[in-house]
């Protein structure tokens, strides 16, 4: 459920824009903590862009396991799918801003446009690069590699700051890297007492890389 709609017609920028070609009209809006921007199996109806917080998106299995697919942050594009209907559950980790235009709006506007459709390619390609590195972790890594490889992605992501602020709980990780959380604690501290990172607050979520190269050698 939306918090309030903070605005209206607004012309969007960044990624959407760069995807138009021109200006097309949006919404904004902030979403609660825990608040669905959609649902699995619901219409393809909008496409949107995260000015702050973060969104995972994730799929409930048949045992009631929750794997989550993706996270997007500040900046990424999420929900312009290849069908009529989702295939994911996205929902706000914490307080967060999206702005939001139609799809079909927005595939209008580029039709025609060779710069538009060049610029889909290419935000299609980044999902399926994702998809297929989210599957090789999965599949063929350790834990502590696992926990590594993506310490090394949302630092990567988030351009290398001196401290990481993690939106995301430990709960969540676990089910982006297909662990308990009880694993993806003890991996943490290994990392920790292995000075290649060193936490900044009580919460743990304020993370310090101390040492990538030995990281990105877990990570091969």
């Amino acid at each position: 459920m939306l918090l309030r709609n903070t605005s209206s017609s607004r012309p969007v920028d960044g990624h959407l824009a760069a995807l138009a070609g021109e200006c097309v009209l949006c919404s904004e809006f902030r979403y609660r903590r825990g608040t669905e921007d959609f649902g699995e199996g619901e219409e393809t109806e909008y496409v949107y862009q995260i000015t702050s917080g973060a969104v995972r998106t994730y799929k409930l299995l048949a045992d009631g396991r929750r794997q989550i697919n993706s996270f997007h942050l500040p900046g990424d594009m999420f929900g312009l799918e290849n069908g009529a209907i989702h295939r994911f559950t996205a929902e706000a980790i914490v307080e967060t801003r999206v702005r939001i235009t139609r799809r079909r709006s927005l595939l209008d506007t580029m039709r025609d446009r060779e710069r538009g459709v060049a610029k889909v390619i290419s935000l299609v390609t980044q999902n399926l690069q994702h998809a297929e590195n989210h599957m090789l972790l999965l599949g063929r890594k350790t834990a502590l590699e696992r926990v590594a490889a993506f310490l090394l992605e949302m630092d990567e992501r988030l351009s290398q700051p001196d401290v990481m602020i993690l939106p995301m709980s430990r709960r969540d990780i676990a089910d982006y890297l297909g662990l308990t959380l009880e694993t993806v604690s003890r991996a943490f501290s290994i990392l920790r007492d292995e000075r290649m990172l060193q936490f900044d607050g009580p919460t743990q979520r304020r993370i310090a890389l101390t040492d990538r190269g030995r990281l990105g050698g877990l990570n091969v």
